[in-house]
């Protein structure tokens, strides 16, 4: 079997992502921050005229903070019907590849928290760490980020 993959870059390591999941990418835009939210939530931003709650990937699975540049993109998915953008270095480019290509986590290599990791890829010369969308936020984070979203939707004009 095939999936495709959308791949992105995150702390000079490159990550895949069920493309079924990501509704778009788009450039990196104006973020508010959100008074007490979780440290790892960037803010929210005017996505189409809906709110759509940003968080940084970094910041997520603990890696230093780094600087935003012109590659630095937002990846609109939906896990568990709430829609986040999660802030990424670049996406790189659709992939399609075999199910023969990814191989089991091994627990020591991971540089991610392993419960958010599906599998690496061996993609050409290079591995490629496909994530778990669901896992990356835990149940009682996802609902904590859809009521932050509720609550600056409810203080828009409709």
């Amino acid at each position: 079997m095939e999936k495709q993959l959308v791949i992105f870059e995150l702390a000079n390591e490159h990550y895949g992502i069920d493309i079924a999941a990501v509704e778009g990418i788009v450039k990196m835009q104006e973020i508010t921050a959100v008074p007490n939210a979780p440290e790892y939530v960037e803010g929210i931003t005017n996505l189409r005229n809906s709110v759509l709650p940003v968080i940084d990937l970094q910041k997520r699975f603990g890696f230093m903070p780094r600087e935003k540049t012109r590659e630095t993109r937002i990846v609109v998915i939906t896990m568990d019907q709430l829609k986040v953008g999660m802030i990424v270095d670049a996406v790189s480019e659709v992939l399609t590849i075999d199910d023969s290509t990814i191989e089991a986590t091994p627990s020591i290599v991971s540089t991610v928290d392993s419960q958010f990791v599906t599998g690496i890829a061996k993609i050409d010369s290079r591995l490629v760490i496909l994530l778990d969308l669901a896992k990356v936020l835990t149940a009682s984070e996802k609902q904590q980020t859809a009521l932050l979203q509720a609550q600056v939707q409810a203080f828009l004009p409709a």
